[in-house]
């Protein structure tokens, strides 16, 4: 019965998945490689476009798991493998932000930080004619204090 339950939440999840990608390709009109071009064709348009998106996909995310957490019962592996995902996007959430600011608060005019939700690995575009390598040390030795992420894990990728 149990692993009933599973395939069913489980499918649920991937239903609501296929959704999500469904209405997100349609409402962004992600189709259209003409304004995807446009869009990203300048390094403003770049960080912006990107944190849209970004805050698209978090709450359609957060959605799915409070449909899972809705449906499954308390103290079930599921609802706790859900509440544990959820958790765990929230806190990446809010530590992209808060170095995403530091990044910006030590001279870069924008920067997007991306933590991985399955590694460790932290990716820091940031908006730069010419990084140097005192920069790259500063943006390392931030990520390295606020995230505890080795600097073999990040990867830092400049934008003018």
């Amino acid at each position: 019965m149990a692993n009933k339950k599973k395939i069913i939440v489980l499918s649920c999840m991937i239903a609501l998945l296929a959704a999500t990608a469904v209405f997100n390709y349609v409402f962004t009109g992600t189709g259209n490689a003409k304004v995807a071009q446009t869009t990203y064709a300048n390094a403003a348009g770049y960080f912006a476009q990107y944190r849209a998106e970004r805050l698209t996909n978090r709450n359609e995310e957060l959605i799915q798991l409070d449909s899972v957490l809705s449906c499954a019962a308390k103290g079930s592996e599921e609802y706790s493998a859900a509440l544990t995902m959820k958790t765990n996007l929230t806190l990446n959430t809010e530590k992209e932000m808060l170095l995403e600011t530091l990044i910006k608060a030590y001279g870069f005019e924008d920067a997007v930080v991306v933590i991985g939700l399955d590694s460790d690995n932290v990716n820091v575009i940031a908006k730069s004619s010419n990084l140097t390598a005192d920069d790259a040390i500063a943006i390392y030795t931030i990520i390295a204090e606020e995230a505890s992420v080795s600097p073999e894990n990040v990867k830092i990728i400049p934008i003018s």
